[in-house]
């Protein structure tokens, strides 16, 4: 396999979280190009009626695997992969499409109090996906499911330089932390690929100490070992394009993006 050859990996989340992802990504394959995929005209996916949101996932994804062939495509987002990702599987069978889901395996197998809380967004909250991963892997676990209204949004706009109120944000994770016979929640799984963003200062706010359980790094792992590492590869430089489905990103997100090695691709909306 020649360096020519190798295509790249497609990212995409409902607006600029999956970032985390593909910080990881890179480290992993640094001899890939990257597309990274906004669909900010979409976002929030959060409060989208599911039936929408399917077709207008379904369909996007059409458009950008034709224009760009990817390897291998990332789906960055809980929300858009619990509730799609076996549909893109059935329309794409020909595309190899590596998911979010929220890491609660591993929840249930770190906590020592059995007390693990899952902080999401509403959409991820009510998949029948989510619960199923709660009966296989954390039935033995008190689970509590925090379904955030505001806290996707909140991130986006701290990523981009915004201030947040402690208030705020101590509001959106509070219902994380719970106590039952002088036990104490240990372990909450970031639902969200937004959230990461925003860790440092839930480890300010929060109540007692807690993991928050990142899944980035898990992600960036499974797509590793779907794609075969060349012989003889140099890691590339240079900036990778990002895709923004409004075609019109703001200021402060074209900042963002060249600082995570990126550069904002003249297309038209894709919204």
């Amino acid at each position: 396999m020649t360096k020519t050859e190798l295509k790249p990996i497609l990212v995409f989340d409902s607006g600029i979280g999956g970032l985390t992802v593909l910080r990881e990504a890179r480290v992993l394959m640094p001899e890939r190009h990257f597309i990274y995929v906004a669909d900010d005209a979409g976002f929030p996916y959060g409060g989208w009626e599911e039936g929408a949101l399917k077709e207008r996932v379904i369909a996007l994804f059409g458009r950008l695997l034709a224009e760009h062939d990817p390897g291998i495509c990332i789906i960055a987002c809980n929300t858009a992969f619990t509730l799609v990702g076996a549909d893109l599987r059935i329309v794409y069978p020909q595309m190899t499409f590596v998911g979010t889901v929220p890491a609660i395996k591993p929840a249930a197998e770190r906590t020592r109090s059995g007390l693990v809380s899952v902080l999401a967004t509403p959409g991820t909250v009510k998949r029948a996906y989510t619960r199923d991963l709660i009966q296989s892997f954390a039935s033995q676990c008190h689970v509590r499911l925090v379904g955030s209204e505001n806290l996707a949004r909140m991130a986006e706009a701290y990523i981009r330089g915004e201030a947040l109120t402690d208030d705020a944000v101590r509001a959106e994770i509070a219902p994380c932390f719970v106590e039952v016979d002088g036990k104490r929640t240990d372990i909450v799984v970031l639902a969200c690929t937004h959230y990461p963003f925003v860790a440092n200062v839930f480890r300010r706010l929060a109540p007692w100490p807690v993991d928050w359980l990142d899944p980035a790094e898990a992600i960036a792992r499974r797509a590793r070992s779907l794609v075969p590492l060349p012989n003889g590869f140099e890691p590339l430089n240079g900036e990778d394009p990002a895709i923004f489905t409004s075609g019109k990103p703001d200021f402060a997100t074209r900042r963002l993006m060249q600082g995570f090695g990126l550069k904002v691709a003249a297309v038209g909306s894709l919204g």
